[in-house]
């Protein structure tokens, strides 16, 4: 193409900024599409995605914000476009109205190798399987989540103990590279997109703080997955002195408890699990900041062992 393609750049989280920039920087992104300005902080104050933000600070003109993408006065600002490309990264299903608009094709990048993890929590579900690597998938977009042709794909070893931001913020820089890589193949029609394999697809399905209580009674590798893979939100957590107790990180120990057990000494605080126990590293309880369980173990009065509720 002589010309620099139109392209349409839909996302909403820090997540999909670098692969924004990226794309802006090579091809020139048209539009960007993203939620609406929310509430937020003590005083609700309306305040923009992260992408709004990145594409103010890029110069980019047009910014749709549309409250749903099926409103046909949507649907005509987009084809009224006239987009080459579309790209979606971290937004919302889009319908076929939509995607079908983009002449040389729209296509979404996804935090996982797909067909692997289909669904909003690719990153946490990766960490809570024990996985050793993931990676991002573009692929184009159809009529069912997460099932389209790919493109191409990236991966990404999960280092032992990484949390689920740590790998969020990993996989960020991949994304970018996927993304430009999928739009210049678009561009340059030389994409060849592969079927996905459905008897190989895993769901990842969205987490939620009510789902993400401790089971202690489960291997000791599995519980220590579990807090990974749900830090830093919605956060694992467990009940302990009455109290919710939060648990960020923790690392692998020789000591052995009881599963559902714990115990505080010497500056160290202890939580058992089957075939194992748990040193926790990172926590938080009712009413104060995230902080090493050490700064809490060292200056705690109370009883030294207990029961998990």
């Amino acid at each position: 193409m002589a010309e620099r393609p139109t392209i349409i750049f839909m996302g909403t989280p820090e997540f999909a900024v670098p692969a924004l920039r990226a794309i802006h920087a090579r091809y020139g992104v048209r539009a960007v599409v993203t939620v609406a300005d929310k509430p937020k902080g003590r005083g609700l104050e309306l305040r923009p995605s992260d992408v709004k933000v990145a594409a103010l600070e890029l110069g980019i003109e047009t910014i749709l914000q549309p409250t749903s993408l099926k409103d046909p006065a949507f649907q005509a600002q987009i084809r009224e476009l006239q987009p080459d490309i579309l790209c979606v990264i971290a937004f919302r299903i889009l319908p076929r109205e939509v995607y079908s608009v983009a002449r040389l094709g729209s296509f979404n990048v996804h935090a996982s190798l797909l067909p692997a993890y289909r669904g909003a929590a690719p990153i946490n579900h990766a960490i809570m399987q024990g996985d050793h690597v993931t990676g991002v998938t573009s692929f184009l977009l159809n009529d069912v989540v997460d099932t389209g042709t790919i493109i191409t794909q990236r991966t990404l070893p999960i280092v032992d103990g990484m949390t689920a931001g740590e790998l969020y913020h990993a996989l960020m820089p991949l994304a970018a590279e996927c993304a430009v890589e999928t739009c210049t193949l678009l561009i340059e029609q030389r994409a060849q997109p592969q079927p996905q394999d459905d008897r190989l697809a895993s769901p990842a399905p969205k987490v939620f703080r009510e789902t993400s209580v401790i089971d202690w009674q489960q291997d000791v590798h599995t519980v220590r997955n579990f807090i990974h893979g749900l830090s830093p939100s919605p956060c694992a957590w467990t009940m302990w002195s009455g109290d919710v107790l939060k648990i960020y990180h923790a690392s692998l120990t020789p000591e052995r408890l009881a599963p559902g057990t714990w115990s505080i000494a010497g500056g160290r605080f202890l939580a058992g699990c089957k075939n194992g126990s748990l040193l926790l590293d990172e926590i938080q309880v009712p009413g104060k900041k995230r902080m090493m369980a050490t700064d809490l173990a060292r200056g705690y009065r109370g009883p030294t062992e207990g029961t998990f509720a």
